[in-house]
């Protein structure tokens, strides 16, 4: 997996500036917000409080 990327970004919204990224190796979804100089990562959640996991593609 050294090669590979591991993170794979799905969706992004206006100038790069909110990104949804998914974890290949887990599935779990996360969101990526940058403003300015700074940004933030965090996982996306379902109604009751889960993460969200995608399929795995192989």
């Amino acid at each position: 997996m050294a090669k590979d990327k591991r993170f794979e970004r799905v969706y992004s919204q206006g100038m790069g500036t909110m990104e949804i990224w998914v974890d290949k190796e887990t599935g779990v979804n996360y969101l990526y917000r940058q403003s300015g100089y700074s940004g933030g990562m965090t996982v996306l959640l379902d109604k009751d409080g889960k993460p969200i996991i995608s399929s795995i593609v192989e």
